[in-house]
């Protein structure tokens, strides 16, 4: 009796998928949308799901696999997406039709994970709109001009290290070293810790970072069922963070903020401006000319105050700095390896860096907000290496009221999206795209000089996204991965070693863009 239970619940389950897949294909073939062939369950995603290759890799294979259409159909798991490789449509969708497309994909509903379902990444609606409004002042450059010297400090801590404790022709973890770097940064400017990670390696803060981000199986299957069935974890209240998790991050807040409030303790990190925030006090005092003094992938406000008053509870605030070290401490990290990496396999990009920065100190001295945008040549090498290596990947975007897209191609029909339709806006792949980009795999820093920038497609290099939902955080990691540049390559030529991947290949089943097995470098000190 048991064992025909058994074989009745794995047929069910099994012609169950298989009809959740068939209906997938079917809402692309009712509209007459190109897709690939793909797995019940993976999807196109079976590639990244069995750590053959990253998730960037199963989304380009179906970018490239129909060049001429405006998006296509892409299956995550058992959900049918549009993936739109048009930058055009993705203008409309992400900045001029907006308010049809508010909200981003959600995976844990507040009520389940509430530092994750609290955060402004994936608050929806009018909420969204509140919280977004409330905390952009945080992020303006008169609050960036205040974080900075925290940034210098550590950055400064890196060097100290590298050159207590680097052997010559030493193969160098770089990876390990810009995680502790991101980790140090993300403790002082959001939580007013002060940790050195290179010195104290078993700190708390890092621990959990980097437990955080190295999921165990479990989280890697409820991540998985996150994509299959939501409801059910919803139900079920599994949560991708484990309580400690929680439990550190509420405790760390909560803490702070009333020592802080007992003894009137002023310190210009994330934790004041949300104390701010919370009662109303923050403004936005930036004078309009930020962009330019941090860098051309500096993305904007594009959502205007509307005086709210909303009373945001102490779970919503967490949320935000829970979000804040998520977006910083492994982007950072990961990005700061892509860079320091294509400087070890790219001497000549090196050379030519170093000359500018050697030059900058001779005449500024010291490396200050006001003058970051200077390095003109830094800034090209870090939007290159966004442009070749984004961790974004792609820009979601679930439907919110019903709108009709605009045929996939000349003669095709038009596709009615419907609330709760998912549209996935490529980012990666079409900053690869040798339409828009000649060379693609080329790194080539000169593409972005001021001779050239100009030159570059509307909506082709998109690494902070775009319109009102793109990162609000983009000057922060701007300034926190050009601080580190700075000190590290006036301080040590970068050298490709034994263990130096070239060319680059991707840690497969990732979040996050990095080299193979890591990133290794040996640094000889300069003279």
């Amino acid at each position: 009796m048991i064992v025909e239970i058994l074989v009745f619940l794995i047929t069910f389950i099994a012609v169950f998928i298989i009809y959740i897949h068939k209906q997938a294909k079917d809402k692309f073939r009712q509209y007459d949308v190109k897709f690939m062939p793909c797995w019940p369950i993976f999807g196109n995603t079976y590639n990244s799901i069995m750590a053959k290759k990253h998730m960037y890799e199963d989304i380009d294979a179906v970018y490239k696999a129909f060049p001429d259409e405006k998006y296509v159909g892409y299956i995550e798991a058992t959900e049918p997406i549009l993936l739109v490789r048009d930058p055009e449509l993705i203008k409309t969708i992400t900045v001029k039709d907006f308010d049809h497309f508010v909200d981003h994909k959600q995976f844990f509903p507040a009520e389940v994970d509430p530092l994750l379902g609290d955060s402004v990444f994936s608050m929806r609606g009018e909420k969204w709109r509140d919280m977004r409004t409330t905390l952009s002042p945080a992020f303006t450059g008169s609050k960036m001009r205040h974080m900075m010297p925290f940034m210098t400090e550590i950055s400064q801590n890196i060097i100290t290290y590298l050159k207590e404790n680097v052997k010559e022709n030493e193969d160098v973890n770089m990876l390990d070293l810009t995680r502790r770097y991101a980790n140090d940064v993300i403790a002082s400017t959001g939580f007013g810790v002060v940790v050195n990670s290179v010195k104290d390696r078993d700190n708390e803060f890092f621990k959990l970072g980097d437990a955080v981000f190295n999921f165990t199986t479990k989280q890697r299957i409820v991540f998985l069922l996150s994509g299959i069935a939501p409801k059910l974890l919803n139900k079920l209240g599994i949560q991708l963070f484990p309580e400690y998790t929680i439990r550190f991050f509420r405790e760390l807040v909560s803490t702070t903020i009333d020592y802080r409030e007992k003894n009137n303790v002023e310190r210009p990190d994330m934790i004041h401006l949300l104390m701010e925030a919370s009662k109303g006090k923050l403004k936005d005092n930036s004078n309009g000319n930020e962009k330019d003094n941090v860098g051309f992938a500096t993305v904007d406000e594009a959502l205007k105050p509307r005086g709210v008053t909303r009373k945001w509870t102490f779970d919503e605030l967490t949320g935000q700095v829970f979000i804040f070290f998520l977006g910083g401490f492994e982007t950072t990290g990961s990005t700061l390896v892509m860079i320091i990496h294509e400087l070890a396999i790219n001497p000549h990009i090196q050379d030519k860096l170093y000359q500018e920065i050697k030059e900058f100190k001779e005449k500024n001295g010291a490396l200050t907000y006001d003058n970051i945008g200077d390095l003109k040549y830094l800034d090209c090498v870090l939007n290159e290496t966004l442009r070749k290596w984004s961790p974004a990947v792609i820009m979601d975007r679930v439907c919110t009221k019903a709108y009709e897209l605009p045929p996939p191609r000349e003669g095709g029909k038009s596709f009615k999206l419907k609330p709760g339709d998912i549209v996935y806006n490529v980012v990666n792949s079409i900053q690869l795209d040798e339409k828009y980009w000649p060379d693609p795999e080329k790194f080539n820093p000169d593409r972005f000089s001021d001779e050239n920038k100009n030159n570059i497609k509307p909506f082709t290099f998109t690494p902070f996204g775009v319109g009102p939902r793109n990162c609000i955080g983009s000057r922060f990691a701007i300034l926190t991965l050009k601080v580190l540049l700075f000190d590290l390559v006036s301080n040590y030529k970068i050298v490709k070693g034994e263990k130096t991947l070239d060319p680059i290949v991707l840690e497969p089943f990732n979040f996050t863009i990095k080299p193979k097995g890591g990133s290794f470098v040996r640094l000889e000190q300069r003279v």
